[in-house]
């Protein structure tokens, strides 16, 4: 572990931990968000081009593969411009443009309306991209709803050429062990929290829905997935399901805090993680990470 890595744990346990476990107003939290995302790092170069279906790039050399990138934020808060750690920096490290949508946030509107935005993205972007060049992505909510649309594609005979997600969240019945045993090692998920996050997100649908619950999806024919978690996180047991569900490759990262990706710039394990995914998505892609 890093000094780095310990130093981040000791402020988010002290911090944010606290200010997540006291959140009540949606609003509020994505305020609050928005404003610590600011003093992220982002790459040199960036280019940010919002609208219908906002652009990362950074340094772009393949135009014939995208990236489709569902941010997260317990489908409450979170938005492209959040994640520009995040996306900008798998758009340098792999030379693709990275598509990232913005979908209705719950309570205001509960699912499924997120993942029929992420429907109505992947058939957008499908009008550029032929459907076998689009890589799927997302981190925490974010993973689980690309990982819901991936399901909708391989039943509809569109799979993506694969799919990356950090730490997600694939399960909103709350069944995963993890919940209970990383209750107190979890520096910045309170496990309640969680609990009452998938209330005020699933709207009239089951928790079982697997366009909220890819868990209990069907993937016919999956194409390559990397999923990535900490091993301290209370969402880490999503993780390792969802891999057993896929085959899918896990990379499990001791001690690393939810979605710690995001601290790119900040945290040595941050480009760490985000090389190894550029690099399962240069081989999807058939290129070299530069």
């Amino acid at each position: 572990m890093s000094l780095s890595l310990r130093l981040l744990n000791l402020l988010l346990r002290w911090t944010a931990r606290p200010s997540v476990a006291r959140a009540r107003n949606p609003g509020v939290e994505r305020r609050r968000f928005a404003s610590a995302a600011r003093f992220l790092h982002r790459p040199a170069h960036l280019c940010f081009l919002d609208g219908p279906l906002p652009r990362v790039t950074c340094h772009l050399t393949n135009d014939t593969h995208a990236v489709l990138y569902f941010h997260g934020g317990a489908y409450i808060t979170g938005s492209p411009e959040t994640h520009l750690t995040i996306t900008g920096r798998l758009a340098r490290l792999t030379g693709l443009p990275v598509f990232a949508p913005r979908y209705p946030l719950a309570p205001e509107h509960p699912a499924p309306a997120a993942f029929d935005a992420a429907l109505a993205a992947h058939e957008r972007l499908s009008r550029i991209y032929p459907w076998q060049n689009i890589i799927l992505g997302g981190d925490s909510a974010g993973g689980g709803l690309a990982l819901a649309l991936m399901s909708h594609l391989c039943q509809t005979g569109r799979p993506p050429a694969g799919l990356f997600a950090f730490s997600p969240w694939t399960d909103l019945t709350l069944g995963g062990e993890s919940l209970l045993t990383n209750a107190d090692s979890d520096v910045l998920l309170p496990a309640h929290r969680v609990a009452e996050a998938a209330t005020l997100v699933r709207g009239t649908l089951a928790p079982t829905d697997p366009r909220i619950s890819p868990l209990f999806a069907a993937f016919p024919d999956p194409p390559p997935v990397l999923i990535q978690t900490g091993t301290t996180e209370v969402l880490r047991d999503d993780a390792r399901r969802m891999t057993k569900v896929l085959g899918a490759r896990l990379s499990e990262w001791p001690d690393c805090p939810h979605v710690w990706q995001m601290f790119d710039g900040y945290l040595p394990e941050a480009r760490a993680a985000l090389r190894e995914v550029a690099a399962f998505v240069a081989h999807l892609a058939d290129r070299t990470v530069r």
